[in-house]
């Protein structure tokens, strides 16, 4: 293999082996359960309560926008210009009950669990400062006891 060949491969090697495309990976297959969580959820519990007030099936509301619009037996559209806003409002659902959970879930608790380790962090950091300047005025008084001494054995 040429050297340059070779240079490519490591570098994609490389490349691969860094933690952040593994936890890409890992957010990838973990977000595509999720979704299926989500929208087991959303068709499990808000169809059926949205169901209460007309159909069931989020995804049969529409509105025709062309009238009068027809529908065969399979349910496809033949006649007219129909608004699909049931299956947009579906999404819009499923959006928000994801934003939901991924921020309850695992922004938030993960944002206080990194602010209290930002503030042991600086708690540490002012131990650190305090004790270095503990020991800088030690070193200060060692250093004019020493000149004191050479003051007076010099005057003597």
């Amino acid at each position: 293999m040429s050297e340059e060949k070779k240079s490519v491969v490591e570098g994609f090697k490389a490349f691969l082996m860094r933690g952040n495309v593994i936890d890409l990976a890992v957010a990838v297959v973990v977000g595509a359960a999720f979704t299926g969580v989500v929208n087991s959820i959303v068709k499990g519990l808000i169809n059926p309560v949205v169901g209460a007030f007309g159909t069931k099936d989020l995804e049969k509301y529409r509105s025709c926008l062309e009238a009068p619009c027809e529908t065969n037996a399979a349910g496809e559209v033949t006649k007219g210009i129909p608004i699909l806003w049931g299956t947009v409002l579906s999404s819009v659902l499923t959006f928000l009950i994801t934003a939901a959970v991924v921020y309850f879930l695992m922004v938030l608790p993960m944002s206080r669990y990194l602010a209290r380790m930002a503030a042991k962090e600086r708690q540490e950091e002012e131990k650190q400062a305090e004790t270095e300047s503990a020991e800088i005025a030690l070193l200060r008084e060692i250093r004019d006891e020493l000149i004191a001494q050479r003051g007076s054995r010099s005057s003597t």
